[in-house]
């Protein structure tokens, strides 16, 4: 007497054009592409975040070269770079025992365990949640704040937006604002990257007189110190950028932050 074949033999004996044998074969193949998928993402996610983190650090250093002055600045001052300090942002205090080389700011919002839930009605970035630290990039002389650089997020039309925001010494005034990443409609909402768009922001306020974050990006023309000209098709994505902008400049961004330093320096 035979022996009985193994179950897959005999789901590879029926007839190919059998239904059955049809959603089985399309079922593995969906199964072994997405298992390709999953395996690449995981063996390259170390190499597209140190991608990301050069990207990020070669257009922290094009804004740099932007700014009236900087590099005489840097020359003064002894240094080559900023220094990057990492802020509770809670407390507006710098964090003791931490690296901020080493510190992940988006591991630390994706886990649970670390991640601060941002309350809906101050959510106005669309992030949900936050680590509970932030990098702060600061360029001192004598003692006194020159210019700090501070990363933000938030949710544009179609991508999450990243941009890094130079304010001068007096922390209210935009020395530079940059985008590091986004995903938004080509030709559109895309332009927030074009130099041009990006250099109407130097010189701008972001506060009002009350201290009140009042930064926007307008349709149209800009009609005030506040106010940023808004891309043509492109309102949603202006949106994202004001409500970006506004989020990590108030009492649960770098608000705390901002306070301590201009009650008292670092």
């Amino acid at each position: 007497m035979a022996e009985p074949s193994p179950p897959f033999w005999r789901f590879l004996a029926r007839d190919n054009e059998d239904p059955v044998k049809i959603f089985g074969v399309a079922f593995l193949v969906a199964l072994v592409c997405a298992a390709v998928v999953s395996t690449a993402a995981i063996m390259l996610e170390p190499r597209q975040s140190a991608h990301l983190e050069a990207e990020r650090a070669a257009r922290m250093a094009a804004m740099l070269e932007t700014l009236p002055g900087m590099a005489e600045v840097l020359a003064e001052s002894g240094a080559d770079s900023l220094t990057t300090y990492l802020v509770d942002l809670s407390s507006g205090e710098i964090a003791v025992g931490q690296d901020a080389d080493t510190y992940d700011v988006d591991a630390a919002a994706a886990d649970p365990a670390t991640a601060i839930t941002i309350p809906a009605e101050l959510d106005v970035a669309g992030l949900r949640q936050r680590a509970p630290l932030a990098p702060v990039y600061v360029l001192e002389r004598d003692g006194r704040v020159e210019l700090i650089v501070l990363p933000v997020s938030g949710t544009g039309y179609q991508s999450r937006i990243e941009a890094l925001l130079a304010l001068e010494a007096d922390l209210s005034t935009v020395a530079a604002l940059t985008i590091t990443a986004q995903a938004e409609t080509a030709g559109l909402g895309a332009r927030i990257e074009n130099p041009e768009w990006q250099a109407l922001w130097p010189g701008r306020e972001v506060a009002n007189d009350s201290g009140e974050i009042v930064i926007a990006v307008v349709r149209g023309q800009a009609s005030g110190p506040h106010e940023v000209d808004g891309i043509s098709g492109a309102t949603r994505t202006g949106n994202g950028i004001t409500n970006m902008l506004r989020y990590w400049l108030g009492d649960h961004g770098f608000g705390p932050f901002l306070d301590n330093l201009r009650d008292g320096g670092l």
